[in-house]
């Protein structure tokens, strides 16, 4: 491929088999070694606990392994000293090794301007005391901290209270680690030291050397990328990126060539794979690695992408919670999905169709997988509203199905 222009077929099979979509996912239940690998693959999933449908991170590891369980997933990722929470691309999980190649990231955190610690008039204090308390007695909570002024909060608001707003202090600044995750989500911290491997707590990595580090791993999850595509997996900029991926292309660790359409240059892994084709189907988060930079998926499947839950709901075009649906190489569909436990329903609100694609075959494979998610979801069936122009087809499969 060295010397080449690529075609946006090819770029878009190389992308999906980087982050393993050419594989066939596990025969029976995945395990801990197929979490681990994709996982690994990737170099890091960003968190989110929006929960309309499941968590955006254990649906990331679904769309590439299927139906596994999660309780797998906690445990490798919280019981085993492998990964790690840190800020990486946002809030992510890492693997435990990351620890010194983020340190960068966080000797230039800054808390958000409205954080509540910062209102307090002793709040250097009562981070000491916080601090303290962790050493003392973690892992902690937030109703660990003793209880403290802050603004007044509202009902349903969203804002961190005083005490969690501390321990996310000394999260950020890399004073604490996330020792663990309470089945409510709640982080659980503790000193670095006791959570991180002591030999990778106390390496020093070069800044140099850890943003190469950190953009080959990039590379390798992206398989072809622009210089952009590379510096927001990790949050880099542009300027920081650049002198870095020209180090990676002369070692040979990255090997600059052209897409057909794309109008920079793009950068291919070393240990890129090429596939003849890429046979799948995967409902994708939307903040799945595929499609999280959304100029890059605009570039590799023509697809325009932007979730709407901060949305007004009379200005949404798509939906509140919408999942692309891939399919082979191509995004076919978008649906907007929302799981209804009460009723233990998959509920389909709208379904649409992407220009161009084979309908019949896109509702008939976009049913198989939607009873799949619901049957991994503990949903006993699927129900689909009549908005998009692929509803009704849709609702014929799944009744087909069922």
């Amino acid at each position: 491929m060295r010397g080449r222009q690529l075609t946006i077929a090819e770029a878009r099979r190389i992308a999906l088999a980087a982050q393993g979509f050419d594989r066939p996912r596990p025969d029976g239940t995945p395990d801990i070694r197929h979490i681990r690998r994709a996982i690994n693959e990737l170099g890091l999933l960003q968190l989110d606990f929006v929960n309309v449908l499941v968590p955006a991170h254990y649906l990331v590891v679904y769309s590439r392994l299927g139906p596994y369980q999660r309780q797998r997933f906690d445990r490798l990722v919280y019981g085993r000293g492998e990964f790690t929470e840190q800020w990486a691309h946002e809030a992510s999980i890492v693997p435990a090794d990351c620890w010194p190649l983020l340190a960068h990231r966080r000797a230039a955190f800054r808390p958000y301007r409205n954080s509540p610690i910062r209102q307090l008039p002793d709040h250097h204090e009562y981070l000491q005391n916080a601090l303290q308390i962790v050493r003392d007695k973690g892992p902690v909570t937030g109703r660990d901290l003793p209880p403290a002024p802050g603004p007044q909060r509202k009902a349903g608001d969203w804002h961190r209270s005083v005490q969690r707003s501390a321990l996310e202090y000394h999260f950020g600044f890399g004073n604490v680690a996330v020792a663990g995750r309470l089945p409510n989500f709640q982080r659980q911290y503790d000193l670095p030291e006791r959570v991180i491997d002591a030999a990778v707590h106390r390496r020093e990595v070069p800044r140099d050397v850890a943003e190469r580090a950190l953009l080959l791993q990039a590379a390798r999850a992206c398989g072809i990328a622009t210089l952009a595509d590379l510096a927001d997996y990790y949050r880099m900029t542009a300027a920081d990126a650049r002198e870095r991926v020209a180090e990676l292309v002369e070692a040979g660790q990255l090997i600059e060539l052209s897409v057909e359409g794309w109008p920079m240059p793009a950068y291919l892994s070393a240990d890129a794979r090429l596939p003849r084709s890429v046979n799948c189907r995967a409902l994708l988060s939307p903040f799945d690695p595929l499609i999280w930079y959304r100029p890059r998926a605009e570039r590799l499947f023509d697809f325009h992408y932007r979730i709407e839950i901060y949305v007004p709901w009379h200005r949404r075009k798509w939906g509140y919670y919408v999942l692309p649906f891939l399919m082979d190489d191509r995004i076919v569909a978008r649906v907007d999905l929302k799981a209804d436990r009460a009723m233990g329903r998959l509920v389909v609100l709208s379904a649409h169709p992407e220009a161009g694609i084979d309908e019949a075959r896109c509702a008939h494979e976009l049913a198989r997988e939607l009873a799949s998610l619901a049957h991994w979801l503990g949903l006993g069936t699927v129900s689909v509203g009549r908005k998009g122009k692929l509803a009704r087809a849709l609702a014929r499969e799944v009744k087909l199905d069922a």
